[in-house]
């Protein structure tokens, strides 16, 4: 069953960023290069997927996805997980942001990155099945600690990549458009063309920021909560609660900064992605260290 639905969610994913993708590139054509002619309406038709079936679809790979989600990391009334799964269930809940936010502005160019994204790491499990079973797995508050947590690193990594387009469209928009042309990259810079507004994007990424801070410290309170109860005291001072109480500081910082001065600009941005880069060691990276380089499938 888990294979079926392994390759349902990656079939579903890949052919929508595979038609999303052809369906650009045939639109952007004529400006690459003016000597090949236009291609017709019809063949542009032909590869494109309508909102709506696009939607559909998009919403039968998320429920793909978390249906496979459950009955791998939950199997049985026990627990597994591992930085592979980490990835995949926050590219899910990045799936799922994005499907949410394309009905109130037009995202299709974000979802050229996020399906890609999401495709590729649902599949790391099959890779990086090397996973722990968790004895404390049936406890409450740790099952509290784990959605929280899951869905704070979902909202923090969309909003990376919600960075990564604004760098990528500040650049088209100030030194790069003579030079794209130049060299034959009219797609592309016809791609950071379709994206929304940069107000827009600045809009969308500090709501993401504000919410994914807010689960970020309701996670710390709750992972404090957990150790007390499990270790016996609320701390444990490790690399994973150094990481993720410097990202939660930095994400912190950056919402002050923007309240009382407006920081805004590229320097802002960089600074998102620094906190995200934090927050992946806290726990992806730490899991990703122990069981693929240390050999040691430790939760």
């Amino acid at each position: 069953m888990d294979i079926v639905l392994y390759a349902l969610t990656a079939l579903l994913y890949g052919g929508l960023a595979v038609a999303g993708w052809r369906a650009h590139r045939l639109e952007s054509a004529p400006s690459m290069l003016s000597s090949v002619p236009p291609v017709p309406a019809a063949a542009r038709a032909s590869f494109a997927l309508s909102p709506r079936v696009a939607r559909v679809l998009l919403f039968a790979a998320i429920v793909a996805h978390g249906v496979l989600l459950h009955t791998t990391i939950f199997p049985r009334q026990a627990m597994v997980f591992g930085f592979a799964f980490a990835l995949s269930a926050m590219f899910w809940l990045g799936a799922c942001i994005y499907w949410i936010e394309n009905f109130f502005f037009p995202l299709d160019s974000l979802g050229l990155l996020v399906l890609p994204f999401a495709c590729v790491a649902s599949l790391l499990p099959l890779v990086f099945g090397g996973v722990q079973v968790l004895s404390y797995a049936a406890a409450p508050l740790f099952k509290t600690h784990f959605i929280i947590a899951n869905i704070a690193y979902g909202l923090a990594a969309i909003a990376a990549l919600h960075a990564v387009l604004m760098l990528f469209a500040e650049r088209r928009l100030h030194t790069l458009r003579g030079a794209l042309e130049r060299s034959g990259g009219g797609w592309v810079a016809s791609w950071l063309d379709t994206l929304p507004p940069l107000l827009t994007l600045e809009k969308l990424l500090f709501r993401l920021i504000s919410a994914a801070f807010v689960l970020l410290t309701l996670t710390l309170v709750s992972g404090v909560l957990f150790s007390e109860q499990l270790l016996g005291r609320p701390l444990t001072f490790d690399h994973k609660t150094v990481f993720a109480v410097l990202s939660w500081v930095m994400f912190g910082g950056l919402l002050t900064a923007r309240k009382v001065s407006g920081w805004r600009g590229r320097a802002a941005l960089r600074w998102v992605l620094a906190s995200f880069v934090a927050l992946l060691l806290a726990y992806v990276g730490s899991r990703f260290v122990l069981e693929v380089l240390l050999h040691r499938p430790v939760i």
